[in-house]
């Protein structure tokens, strides 16, 4: 199974020199070999935001692929698989990456919580209008500038660069695809839902999902286990429970299906001391074991 592509894997890919990485960073699109060099499918562990100003390209977003030609602005986040393939030589623009390290409270604030930088779902791809492209073109400008001068809050300034860029986005969107939970049920339930969503995939057999029941993602949450379930059931009819079990079930798969783990090495990841626990949830939930799942994908 594809481990998720690093930072250094991109510059690497792209035959940029490491060096230059930092918790951010702004470049050219001509300059950074985007009309040579594709992105296979994969989750990164950083954030990239793209503004298109000319060339044609595939792009593929979790399990969607659209032509894009000109004018699109274009967002990536670490929960969500992305792709990129170019089509045409001539590619113009600019785009920015930055690590979680660089997500400060202040950037990712309240009214941006939902915005398409956070989640996993949603639209990732906008396409702006002359008057949004002049704006958004000045704003990678300025960006590319300040990451040049010695101002000591270049970083704060760099963040609110980012912040402009992502309402501008929202003001593109319409209203409605940027839905805001009305109430605190639903606000509870949106945030257990992405940080479900941020303990996967799991990439390596010493890796161990972090949180494994309702009663230590409420903690994270900050709330009452008796909340976040009434929250879930309010809004999706599903138990916290039964929303862990279900990405449980689907991350086992995909390991069962891509890596060549055996069974007691993906059972430990999933946070079973026990191979025979493992087989036993696996059944209750497939009506199959591990074992004859995978063979019956041959």
């Amino acid at each position: 199974m594809a481990s998720k592509e690093t930072l250094r894997d991109f510059y690497t890919g792209h035959g940029q020199d490491f060096s230059k990485a930092g918790q951010f960073n702004v470049f050219e699109r001509g300059g950074f070999a985007c009309s040579a060099t594709s992105m296979l499918p994969n989750r990164r562990d950083f954030y990239k935001i793209s503004l298109i100003q000319k060339g044609s390209g595939i792009i593929g977003v979790a399990d969607k692929v659209m032509d894009i030609r000109d004018n699109a602005l274009l967002f990536m986040n670490p929960l969500v698989p992305f792709s990129w393939e170019p089509t045409e030589e001539e590619q113009t623009g600019y785009f920015c990456l930055f690590t979680e390290e660089f997500v400060t409270q202040n950037l990712k604030s309240e009214s941006l919580t939902h915005s398409s930088l956070f989640k996993a779902g949603g639209n990732h791809i906008f396409f702006p209008e002359a008057g949004s492209m002049a704006l958004l073109s000045t704003l990678f400008q300025h960006m590319l500038r300040e990451m040049q001068s010695d101002y000591a809050n270049k970083y704060e300034l760099l963040r609110s660069y980012i912040q402009i860029i992502m309402h501008e986005a929202m003001k593109i969107q319409p209203a409605a695809a940027f839905y805001k939970p009305v109430n605190a049920a639903e606000r509870i339930a949106g945030l257990f839902l992405e940080l479900l969503e941020r303990q996967f995939p799991i990439d390596a057999p010493d890796q161990v999902v972090a949180l494994r029941n309702a009663n230590e993602y409420a903690a994270q949450l900050n709330v009452h286990t008796n909340t976040l379930n009434r929250a879930l059931k309010e809004t999706t009819g599903k138990t916290t429970t039964s929303w862990i079990a279900a990405r449980y079930i689907k991350e086992a798969k995909a390991l069962l299906q891509h890596s060549n783990w055996d069974i007691a090495e993906i059972a430990y990841c999933l946070g079973f001391e026990y191979a025979a626990n493992f087989n036993i949830f696996f059944k209750k939930h497939t009506a199959t074991s591990p074992l004859q799942y995978r063979k019956d994908l041959v």
